[in-house]
């Protein structure tokens, strides 16, 4: 049997890589037809006009929707959880005035204007994708079009283009956190101060696979079904598609495919098409599906990060930190789909640091571009991003050693708790021992002589560092429910959430196994249908194996008493003296043994027990765990650049992450790599690019850099597990440490590359042209001054 830190492998594996997953593309219905959504060619333009004549006439259209028709228009906005201190942030964000944040209606298929280019405005549903194609193409269309905006910081402008009558300004929220006039008062004493201002770019998922949906309605009931991928769990979508079709949650089931190909976040809200696809459903009469394709994934995707941040941090003479300050610009798009990755960045600016007076003005503004959404760790990374490079500035500039002044700063144990200026309460770790691990993994005492080597082959080769803390929340409620199967020698576990690729087959089943003293492979994991999950949060914000497993510990304690009952009733002999231990049941002083599955069979058959003890095992727990939880860890880059291309080559890489308990070391391994990836993969590689005209010029994989496998070395990952006082069971989520200080950690290595020719800085995502231009400007800079470079 193996219990928490035993390295089982993963369960889902052997179907995957012999082709045999099931994602939602793989789903089959009888009599289906297809969807394809006419898409908006403009960021911003009023429709005039739809005619949907010549689409009706194509030979095997079913039905043509457009925002205009009755039907669509009795639909209510997507009810999006905006993101409130409810789903378990200590700092929720509100307008300094006291106002609300801004709420704008997301309309299934908008009937007045279009406010990003993929929008879709139609939905053709025929007898076959190509057909239904076809026909979206023949849609006539009279545009208005308007002015568009797509950075932040230019739709906040006087003469930015407006794109909710109800938001002035283009500002859906501006909150004030922390302690201003403490803050001010430090940095005038302050005998140093560090600035920076930097654009941490917008990202997509690019998925393995990109989006596809299929709805169903039962006229004889007035059910409907949709079969969709989400990471806020079956529950929250159905309740939410139910409210914006205006029925009863009851006459809506949602089913989850059973693989997921890929998400981390972009997936984790309702989509219009989905709406679209059930009400198509019911207007034919048939199963329809919707298969997205690469492009218009990224046209319509819920997309990520998109933060522009003005920083300044105070120092000392002696290089303790005095004070933090900065504005935090949130690129939310054209509907506020959510207000997540501000609210957890904003709170977290000062990471593990002690910093006594810090404010942040945080800002979410909207522009003719996609929603972004919380994407693999939701603002974290770009606050840890924004606190390592201006410690790395700060070094450089005052004279500190970086290392050194990170130490210098870093909350000690003794200070734990520990209350950030922002109001959050952090609970334990041992923060300087990762830090210190890392750098010893590194050999970062040796970094020094390859940097030499690599100057003598004409190379640059850069080192760079960084700590980082998260606060993880997600819907604090989940529920589970355990049957066993005493004839067949099973267990069944159903839970409210779900696998979007974590491995939740394998280490569910290895923690109820090992709770209950079974073998894993006895346990079978069920979840993602609303027709026996009645409650629970999916999979989101680092919540599922935290919550998942409260709810396992009460439910296998259940069953564990109830077999010990049994056992006390069949041997006349009081509770006490039955032991569980190794998933056997003893009787004390004698040796009459029993295992659960006999204990089980017993109770079933009810022979010789009072009436309730009659009766399968069954049990539920169901809990609400509110607050957060803080992973932590430290990373560390070692890049090498070619300084006449700007070519880079990773070198290193080394990522040491305190999860509290590692359930399986291995899984949380292997979620470590791909977090890194994407991180990493970001600072040098990914970006969402529009033109002035909010034109997308980065719609295919052709144009959209996400990282290969040969961009990057064999990772060194460690793991350090101090149980977290905040957990029953010691455990904090392990699956985004990978990626949030990775972006960071990665720009530190890349200017440390470069210092000695004088780059202070190099924007993300530093690309070969982008590093090259770095050094030119540098050495044009230096020439000007009449400086050298080496």
């Amino acid at each position: 049997m193996k219990g928490i830190g035993e390295e089982v492998l993963r369960t889902e594996d052997d179907r995957l890589v012999r082709g045999a997953g099931r994602f939602a593309d793989d789903l089959r219905f009888a009599n289906a037809a297809f969807a394809v959504f006419a898409r908006s060619p403009h960021a911003h333009a009023r429709i005039r006009a739809i005619d949907v004549a010549e689409a009706l006439a194509v030979p095997g259209v079913l039905a043509v929707l457009t925002g205009g028709d009755a039907a669509v228009r009795a639909l209510a906005p997507l009810p999006h959880a905006i993101g409130t201190s409810k789903a378990g942030a200590d700092v929720p964000l509100a307008n300094a005035d006291g106002s609300e944040r801004a709420r704008t209606p997301h309309r299934v298929l908008p009937d007045d204007r279009v406010r990003h280019v993929g929008e879709a405005f139609a939905a053709v549903v025929a007898e076959s994708h190509d057909v239904a194609r076809d026909a979206a193409d023949r849609i006539a269309v009279e545009w208005e079009v308007l002015d568009a905006v797509t950075r932040a910081s230019a739709a906040m402008q006087p003469d930015a283009p407006l794109l909710w009558d109800h938001v002035p300004g283009n500002l859906a929220l501006e909150a004030v956190i922390g302690d201003p006039a403490a803050t001010a008062a430090a940095f005038e004493a302050a005998a140093h101060r560090v600035a920076f201002r930097s654009h941490v770019q917008r990202v997509t998922g690019a998925h393995m696979e990109p989006r596809s949906s299929a709805a169903a309605y039962d006229a004889a009931t007035g059910r409907f079904t949709l079969h969709a991928s989400s990471g806020i769990g079956v529950v929250a979508m159905r309740d939410q598609l139910a409210a914006t079709l205006g029925v009863d949650p009851a006459l809506v089931r949602v089913v989850a495919p059973p693989d997921v190909g890929g998400n981390f976040g972009t997936r984790n809200a309702l989509y219009p098409e989905f709406v679209a696809l059930a009400l198509a459903a019911r207007q034919t009469g048939r199963p329809v599906r919707h298969i997205a394709d690469r492009t218009e994934s990224f046209l319509a995707d819920y997309q990520g990060r998109d933060l522009e941040i003005e920083a300044e941090l105070a120092l000392d003479a002696e290089g303790t930190f005095l004070a933090f300050r900065s504005t935090n610009t949130s690129n939310v798009g054209a509907n506020t789909v959510s207000y997540v990755p501000l609210n957890k960045g904003a709170q977290l600016m000062t990471s593990l640091y002690r910093v006594p007076a810090a404010c942040v003005a945080a800002r979410a503004v909207m522009t003719n571009t996609p929603p972004t959404i919380p994407y693999r760790s939701a603002g974290r990374p770009e606050a840890m991003y924004a606190i390592e490079r201006m410690i790395d500035l700060a070094a450089r500039q005052c004279g500190f050693d970086r290392i050194a002044l990170r130490r210098r700063n870093m909350i000690p144990p003794q200070a734990q708790p520990y209350r950030n200026p922002f109001g959050v309460t952090y609970d334990n770790g041992a923060y300087e021992a990762v830090m210190q691990r890392a750098l010893d993994l590194a050999d970062w005492e040796g970094f020094e002589a390859r940097r030499a080597e690599a100057r003598a082959r004409g190379r640059c080769r850069g080192i760079g560092f960084g700590n980082y803390i998260e606060g993880t929340s997600g819907i604090p409620r989940e529920r589970a429910e355990i049957a066993i199967d005493a004839s067949g020698g099973t267990i069944d576990v159903v839970v409210g959430t779900q696998n979007t690729g974590q491995g939740h087959e394998t280490a569910f089943a290895q923690l109820v196994g090992g709770l209950l003293g079974v073998p894993h492979t006895t346990v079978r994991i069920r979840t993602g249908d609303t027709d026996f999950v009645s409650a629970g949060g999916g999979s989101h914000s680092g919540r599922s194996l935290r919550f998942a497993s409260i709810v396992f510990r009460q439910a296998s304690e259940e069953i564990v008493l109830r077999a010990r009952s049994v056992l006390a009733a069949l041997a006349g002999r009081p509770l006490d003296e039955i032991a569980a231990e190794d998933g056997l049941f003893r009787v004390a002083g004698t040796n009459r043994v029993a295992t659960l599955f006999e204990l089980a069979r017993q109770a079933e058959d009810g022979a010789g027990l009072p009436a309730p003890l009659r009766g399968p095992f069954r049990a539920v727990a169901d809990a609400v765990t509110a607050g957060l939880a803080f992973p932590y860890g430290a990373a560390v880059c070692e890049i090498e650049i070619d300084p006449e291309t700007g070519a880079w080559e990773i070198a290193n890489y080394v990522s040491v992450d305190d999860v509290g308990r590692a359930l399986n070391p291995m899984i949380v391994h292997g979620q470590t790599h791909g977090g890194i990836v994407q991180g990493a993969g970001q600072a040098l590689l990914e970006c969402m690019h529009f033109d002035d005209s909010g034109q997308t010029l980065s719609a295919s994989l052709m144009d959209y850099a996400v990282a290969r496998a040969g961009d990057f070395p064999s990772f060194v990952t460690d793991l350090s597990e101090i149980p977290s006082a905040n957990h029953p069971m010691g455990f904090r989520p392990g699956g985004e440490g990978g990626t949030t200080p990775a972006l960071g950690v990665t720009i530190n290595a890349v200017v440390d590359a470069l210092a000695h020719l004088g780059v202070r800085h190099v924007e993300m995502p530093a690309t070969p042209p982008r590093i090259w231009q770095a050094i030119q400007d540098a050495r044009a800079r230096q020439t000007i001054s009449g400086g050298d470079s080496q």
